[in-house]
């Protein structure tokens, strides 16, 4: 049984025959291939590939690493052989619809309305770079306020467009503290929050549902932040307070979700997208070197960006014709999936005295500590058992995690404020049937690091 998805090739060849018949009436212009060095070349790039963590298998369960489905990978290969750009309809005539289709089904997924505006970016940090540009636009000099948690480029990003960013502390499962955030709120002079749907450490879902109208009331927008957990709008089974964030997305002002980790799509491709298209006037400009063709909307008259790859939204076309974006869907279910994973390995970790869980998981990402001592110690095991898993074929990730995120008396009293975790990212539906095997190379790697230390 081939380890590596092959099925797909056959379907590409056919698929290649059907779009050059599109073309037939074009006069013969194929180069003529060099096949010896074809092989030799791609051969070299398989050995030089071969140098890579297995991603692509359930016991790389480590970072938001994702195999794209198989139809984005052959969508997006055949794309090439045209190569369009979607920065104008005369670059990517059909992408351009087939980006404009896709992005819509995305909006109706979240709630949004029929006015609203978006598109498809090369990742999930130009995606909120444009939120946040947009927000800057709206109010000069204004501040971005997100949470300790958020992820590190909403920091970054607010310096390049030269915005001051201020972080709210988190409550003890690593959700933007409300209390904390009214009290800054109150100071004024904050044009945005960063709301975060699944932050990158440890999935967490900021309580949405209660910031809407404290940033309402202190005339701030509200931003959200999913490019992680966004397509979990779709998933059963989430806690109920969860649910109520998910629910509260299409009273955000802009949003942006990551196709390329949960939407099965390659890299990159992030989207984002506004409720109010009126703030679409702050992309107008003028080229009038590049297209002139059509007398519609382009995309890069939406974008900062603007050359962005066809073949992205290609794919995302092809998949979401696959698998639609529906409750109770097949794509659903795979979320469900990685969720009933995430809640089986935590549920493990409890019942076991080599490990203590901070708090059990919102999504699919799993975080905990190795039982020591102190802090220190604890710490110290947690990357041990990590390169020992490694050595197990089980890959896990490190995060660093703030202590208080534990019960108190959990670890001795000791001055770091920081320890050191073993987190699971349980983003693949084949993780469901593979928690035992996870477990057991879990359990073996830990015993051997135990033992290694009562030498």
């Amino acid at each position: 049984m081939s380890l590596l998805e092959r099925g797909s090739l056959a379907a590409l060849s056919a698929a290649l025959d059907r779009l050059e018949a599109g073309f037939a009436h074009l006069p013969e212009a194929a180069r003529a291939g060099d096949v010896v060095t074809l092989q030799r070349v791609l051969g070299d790039v398989a050995e030089r590939m071969r140098d890579n963590y297995p991603y692509f298998h359930p016991l790389y369960a480590g970072q938001m690493l994702k195999p794209p489905h198989p139809v984005a990978r052959a969508a997006y290969a055949l794309a090439t052989w045209i190569n369009p750009n979607n920065h104008a309809r005369d670059g990517g005539r059909a992408s351009s619809e087939m980006e404009i289709e896709a992005v819509r089904e995305i909006a109706a997924m979240f709630g949004f309305g029929r006015d609203f505006l978006g598109h498809l970016t090369s990742s999930g940090t130009f995606a909120n770079l444009e939120a946040l540009w947009v927000a800057g636009q709206l109010a000069p000099g204004k501040s971005i306020l997100a949470s300790e948690q958020a992820h590190y480029t909403h920091s970054r990003i607010s310096a390049v467009l030269q915005l001051p960013f201020e972080t709210v502390a988190v409550d003890g499962r690593g959700r933007m503290d409300l209390t904390a955030l009214e009290e800054r709120l109150r100071r004024g002079d904050i044009a945005t929050v960063v709301v975060t749907i699944g932050t990158t450490a440890c999935g967490a879902v900021d309580p949405l549902p209660e910031i809407l109208p404290l940033a309402r009331r202190y005339g701030a927008r509200v931003h959200v932040d999913s490019a992680y957990g966004g397509y979990f709008m779709l998933a059963d089974g989430l806690d109920a307070d969860v649910r109520a964030a998910y629910d509260a997305i299409a009273e955000a002002d802009s949003v942006v979700v990551d196709p390329h980790k949960h939407g099965l799509q390659p890299y990159g491709c992030g989207c984002i997208l506004f409720r109010d298209a009126a703030v679409g006037r702050f992309y107008k400009h003028d080229s009038p070197y590049t297209y002139f063709t059509s007398d519609q909307l382009h995309l890069g008259e939406i974008s900062l960006e603007c050359s962005r790859a066809g073949a992205a939204a290609v794919a995302l076309w092809a998949t979401q014709r696959a698998l639609p974006l529906v409750r109770g869907g097949e794509f659903a279910e795979q979320l469900g999936q990685c969720r009933s994973a995430a809640k089986e390995l935590h549920a493990r970790i409890c019942g076991s005295d080599m490990f203590v869980a901070p708090f059990a998981p919102q999504l699919d990402i799993v975080v905990w500590a190795a039982r020591g001592a102190n802090v220190a110690e604890s710490s110290r095991r947690a990357r041990q058992i990590f390169d020992e898993a490694a050595t197990r074929n089980l890959h896990l990730a490190l995060v660093e995690l703030p202590v208080p995120f534990f019960p108190a008396g959990t670890f001795a009293d000791s001055p770091e404020r920081h320890i050191t975790c073993l987190r699971s990212v349980l983003m693949k539906a084949e993780h469901l049937g593979w928690i035992n095997s996870i477990w057991l190379r879990l359990l073996d790697a830990s015993k051997e690091v135990k033992d290694g230390q009562n030498k």
